[in-house]
């Protein structure tokens, strides 16, 4: 599909090349289409509308992050090879504060 067309002009565009005798397999090369898309063109004369997505779940950490954020803190009195991995580019006073703000650090 060539940039700036929608997809009505596509469908429209494929099925009035149809009409004049070109092939399936010819319209999936001239437009850069799948033969599902040209199937759709000619059985349907406007598109499919888009699907909605399902609302995005919580994550499966969300129930951990208090005890991650504490064990992050804990882990900043710590020695150097004693710690877990934290955020490396924020010195550790940085770190804690914002830990103790409420920002979880665990990316």
């Amino acid at each position: 599909m060539p940039p700036g067309q929608s997809k009505v002009e596509l469908y429209a565009a494929l099925r009035r090349d149809s009409r004049d005798g070109m092939s399936n397999r010819a319209l999936q090369c001239k437009y850069g289409v799948t033969w599902s898309t040209v199937n759709k063109a000619l059985t349907s004369a406007w598109p499919q509308p888009r699907t909605t997505t399902a609302s995005a779940r919580p994550s499966k950490l969300d129930p951990f992050t208090l005890l991650i954020d504490e064990i992050l803190l804990i882990d900043l009195d710590a020695t150097r090879k004693q710690r877990h991995t934290v955020t490396p580019d924020l010195p550790p006073s940085d770190r804690r504060a914002l830990l103790v703000r409420g920002f979880a650090l665990t990316t």
